[in-house]
């Protein structure tokens, strides 16, 4: 069986595909078409959770770069960024600097020192690339310095061209959610080009997506039959964190996860836990070193969230479904009990959305979703709600 690395630098024996390399070469063909027009034009990649964003958006800005760094060339002397509002994606990124000569660390940027930077030296970037364009902020956020009401909008103002990858069904914060009449609106008199991937290239069987697909929809479909990947459900968590330790010893990148539905907080030093049964294992910590969380052998040892997977690559996936997770008899039904979500920050300062409680259950929907296509090659699920477990272990005969 093949394994990798959770990132999403291609090692050096990797190839990008002919329809990856095709959207490559329409990003940089949009942004030398666009470089000098008068109207900030933006270039949208959107895609789901595993259909090759984050690579094709590295691939073209090494592209971008190299070219920006040579003479005579459409990009010479260009002053180009990559942002991120995702901390483990960035020490990626940064990564990627130290692996070519036409890349610098300062390249890379998290979106809200760019604004502020660029607004206070009164600079327009030439093009920049967003990843993860759904982290972007839709609301003022004080406490991370940002003091307008839409970090897209400032970037384009201060960008010629913008290349923004985006999936609004990874929205994991109201402070970042999007409805869907906003972007268009935003947009409206830029010249714009839309690019949808939707080859999956982690979970590589579409029986699988379909069925995870589904799930999040509310659906319970029956367990699809697959030769190449492993999707099991169990009745306490205990074991199935046994079979991660066995698949992480043999094959690597094999991690427990977790809906945030049980309490934590952040920077109070503070152990939290997170239980399944018989099972108690401690959440993941932030991360201060350069390598991500995946890659980091003791985390075998913790449970991860969409703070420390969203953007990664496993080899195999343990989910625990927290509380809020429920399944309702009656209607057959998968919902979404948003009061007992713990991540009270994903919630937090948002009064201006028409049918709030709607994009509450969405936002915990969108996490399910992000966690549920982690892994390429095994999905082993525990659901902590008594009903949904009991309809998911019916699953396995």
């Amino acid at each position: 069986m093949e394994t990798f690395t959770s990132s999403f630098i291609l090692p050096k024996t990797a190839q990008l595909d002919p329809s990856q390399q095709k959207v490559i070469d329409a990003i940089l063909k949009f942004s030398a078409e666009n470089a000098t027009v008068k109207k900030t034009a933006v270039f949208v990649l959107s895609g789901d959770a595993g259909a090759g964003k984050s690579i094709v958006l590295a691939s073209a800005f090494e592209k971008l770069q190299t070219l920006a760094r040579q003479k005579d060339t459409p990009f010479s002397g260009f002053d180009n960024k990559l942002l991120v509002n995702h901390n483990e994606m960035l020490k990626i990124y940064k990564e990627l600097a130290t692996k070519t000569s036409h890349l610098y660390k300062k390249d890379f940027m998290k979106p809200t020192p760019f604004i502020n930077r660029y607004k206070k030296n009164h600079q327009q970037a030439d093009i920049v690339m967003i990843d993860e364009g759904h982290l972007l902020l839709t609301k003022e956020d004080p406490f991370n310095n940002f003091k307008q009401q839409n970090q897209l909008a400032e970037i384009m103002q201060l960008s010629k061209v913008v290349i923004f990858v985006f999936d609004p069904q990874q929205v994991v914060k109201l402070k970042s959610y999007w409805q869907n009449d906003w972007l268009k609106a935003l947009l409206t008199g830029h010249p714009t080009e839309y690019y949808h991937l939707d080859k999956q290239y982690r979970v590589q069987n579409k029986a699988i997506t379909a069925w995870i697909d589904a799930f999040t929809n509310g659906q319970l479909l029956k367990r699809p039959q697959t030769t190449n990947f492993e999707l099991e459900f169990f009745a306490d968590g205990l074991p199935m964190y046994e079979k991660i330790q066995e698949k992480n010893k043999a094959f690597g990148l094999s991690r427990l996860l977790a809906t945030t539905d049980f309490p934590f907080t952040v920077l109070d030093g503070k152990t939290w836990f997170v239980t399944a049964g018989q099972l108690k294992l401690p959440w993941d910590k932030i991360n201060f070193t350069d390598r991500p969380w995946a890659e980091r052998p003791e985390t075998i040892q913790e449970v991860g969230s969409i703070y420390t997977i969203q953007g990664f690559d496993l080899n195999y996936a343990g989910v625990i479904l927290g509380p809020s997770i429920k399944y309702d008899e009656k209607k057959n039904k998968i919902y979404v009990d948003s009061s007992l979500y713990e991540d009270h920050e994903a919630f937090k300062n948002r009064n201006d959305i028409p049918m709030l409680a709607k994009a509450k259950d969405a936002i915990v929907m969108n996490s399910v979703n992000i966690l549920l296509k982690r892994g390429k090659f095994g999905l082993y699920l525990y659901a902590s709600d008594p009903l949904l477990r009991k309809h998911l272990l019916a699953l396995n005969d």
